[in-house]
Formats: structure tokens, sequence, C-alpha cells
């Protein structure tokens, strides 16, 4: 094969509207494209790189590790994946662990894990409560699974068995219960409905209403996980515990790792009942376990609260000066309402320009995700740039 061939956009399939810069380089909260421009990076994978561009432990991990190790496929027990499982179990309380590669894949995980346990222990039952807004993924069970408007005709027939709830609304959830009812799973907040969180008051009654009816409780902290909010989980903010919790994005540092965790009671997988040939793979795991060594630092998830909090009252000025709409914010995972008159779209464009890397999650709406180890500095950059593209 010719290695001398021009790259051509025209080779990758048409999924996303991307803009013709070619990033080649990144470092901390910045990305460097082809043309040698630098830009403040606010969406850092879609809050996948949590600890910002190519930390030097987790590129450190990853050379000591792809010296000893790549895989010896999930037939055989590695090093790495067993530490990273000891870890993640005694940080949830949640005695098992099965290791994916994305979180679309953990969420299929978890679906998959639910519909075992009730074919086991409540009489076959199989179908899982969801919400209107919610994301969990995109195979075909997971967008079926997502509430996200217009995903419900994407690819018919979609997979049976996700009636929506309403999130904050105990009653719609408790209208949906019937005996097929297997579990209810949620994002304690959606993020890509532009960062919309649960009430704690609402997630300690649907805990409960779950014990009443023998159900399942499923929390997707795909976004949320590894120091998001401020705590290394959101449940750790909400003070609950599921029987099922997904995690993706953050774990890897920007390697692909995701992990489904779940109780003793629910953990039910038998021999061939799940697997993957990558699963659990020890250089993902190695960066797991890179990525949790920092995060585990005293202070730095200290740090997290402290930058979030700036984020959201500069975020607030903004809002008053530009007479836009609510700012919502959970530790570093943020958003902006634009209010009338500006489409998320082009002030996307305009802080590109500006050098800024913003993600519009829905027309009205701005999303900042910004790496947790973001400077105070940054942040007052990253203000700066985002007034200077709202005057546009």
């Amino acid at each position: 094969m010719n290695i001398m061939l021009k790259p051509d956009p025209r080779h990758l399939m048409k999924v996303t509207p991307r803009p013709d810069a070619v990033m080649v380089r990144g470092q901390g909260a910045w990305l460097w494209d082809d043309a040698g421009r630098r830009y403040l990076d606010c969406v850092q994978g879609w809050a996948v790189n949590c600890l910002g561009h190519s930390h030097p432990a987790l590129v450190e991990a990853i050379a000591r590790q792809a010296t000893r190790l790549l895989t010896p496929s999930p037939a055989f027990y590695n090093d790495q994946a067993l530490r990273l499982a000891t870890r993640l179990a005694h940080a949830t309380g949640l005695q098992q662990v099965f290791f994916a590669n994305s979180g679309a894949e953990a969420n299929e995980g978890a679906i998959k894990l639910a519909r075992k346990w009730g074919s086991l222990h409540k009489g076959g039952a199989w179908q899982i409560i969801t919400f209107v807004n919610g994301y969990h993924g995109r195979t075909l069970a997971t967008m079926s699974a997502t509430g996200k408007p217009g995903w419900d005709t994407m690819y018919a027939p979609q997979v049976p068995g996700f009636p929506k709830a309403r999130l904050n609304d105990l009653a719609s959830v408790e209208a949906l219960i019937e005996p097929r009812t297997v579990a209810v799973m949620l994002e304690l907040v959606q993020g890509e409905a532009g960062v919309l969180g649960a009430t704690g008051e609402f997630v300690g009654a649907l805990r409960a209403l779950c014990d009443r009816h023998g159900l399942l409780l499923i929390v997707d902290e795909v976004q949320t996980g590894i120091g998001r909010l401020g705590n290394l989980f959101a449940c750790d903010t909400y003070g609950v515990r599921p029987d099922i919790l997904t995690l993706g994005k953050g774990l890897g540092g920007g390697a692909p790792i995701a992990a489904v965790l779940g109780s003793e009671s629910a953990s039910c997988f038998e021999y061939g009942d799940q697997g993957g040939t990558f699963c659990g793979n020890p250089l993902s795991a190695a960066i797991g376990n890179a990525v949790l060594d920092i995060v585990a630092q005293p202070g730095f998830l200290a740090g997290v609260r402290e930058r979030g909090l700036q984020l959201a009252e500069g975020l607030r000025e903004l809002a008053r000066r530009h007479h836009m709409g609510e700012v919502r914010a959970y530790g570093l995972l943020q958003a902006l309402e634009l209010g009338e008159g500006r489409d998320s779209a082009d002030v996307v464009a305009a802080a590109r320009e500006q050098g800024l890397l913003l993600n519009a999650p829905r027309p009205h709406c701005l999303r900042l995700m910004p790496a947790l180890n973001v400077t105070g500095a940054e942040v007052t950059q990253m203000l700066e740039m985002l007034d200077a593209a709202l005057v546009w």
C-alpha cells in the first residue's frame, strides 16, 4: 500500500460535521492543528481526557506496559486488570467488575446483566425503565434505551423493552412498573441533554422505589464517573449505591476502557455469557490504574470542585452581561443556556475562531467539560475567549 498518499477526508464516513482543522498534537488543556494553531480545549474528547491531553503519567504508563504485555486475551488473568478491578470494587462497594472498551459497550453489558438477573430471579422480567433525554450509547440496544429526541426512529425496528420516564418525576417511573420490569437505568446528570441533573430527593426516592418493587437500580456514570462532578463518582455526590454501575470516558484518560460493576447479588453472568477480545487488556488497564493514582491524590478532587465553582461563577457573569439563560453546573460538567437569538453551532464556530473549543449538545446550549486538572488561569482564559465569541 502506498504510504505516500495524501490524507483525504473524503475517505472518512460522514458521521459528524467536522471543521477543516486537522488535530495533530495535544498537551494538557491545549490542542494544536496541522497549521500550528493552538486551541484551548473545553471538550476534551467529550470528557474523555480527564487529565488533559498526553498527561506525562499516562504516557509513562503506556510506554512501560507496552514493553511488558499488550494483551494475553481475556482467557487469562493479567495483573493490571486485577489491580484495577480490585480498586474499583473497593471504591464503589460493588463486588464484581467486567471491563469493556467503550461506554456504550459497558451499558450494553449492564442491560444484559439485568436481563440475565431477571431471568434467574424475577420470573423472566426483562424491561428496563429509562428516561426521556437520557443517553446511553450507540449500539442498537443502548440507542433504544436512550431518550434523545429522534432516536426512537433510527435503525428501526428498535430493541424493545425500554419505556421512558421523566427525570425527577417519581410518579412517571412508578406508572411504568409492571411484572416484566427488571430495572431502572439513569444518568444522575444527563450530559447530552444539556447537563440536566437529578435532584437528591428524587434519587433517594428512586432507590427506595426499586427496593420496594425488587428492581435493580442501574446508574450510568460513563460521563460523570472518575471525578467529573468533584467526587470520585456521581453516586458519592448523591449518596446512593446502585446495584449496577457503568464507567467509561474518564476511566482511561483518553484510552478506550470502560467497566460494568455489579453488586454480589446482581453479578449473575456465567461462563460464556459475556466477553470481548480486548476486554480488560493490560495496556488499557494500566492506563486506568495511572488515572486512579492521580485522581486519588490528596487535594485533587477538591481542586476539581474549586475550578468548577470558578467556571460556574464566570459563566453566570457572562450570562448576566450577554442576557443569556441558566447556567447548570455539576463540578466540571457545565452548561450555558444561550437564550433567544443565538444558535449554539454559531457560537461554537465563533469560539473556535477565538481559539476555544466548545461542545453544543443541543441547539440552545453549550456544554463545557474541561480537563479535571485545568488551572485557574486557563479557566479565566476560557471565559475571556467565550466572552469574545458571544460578542460576535
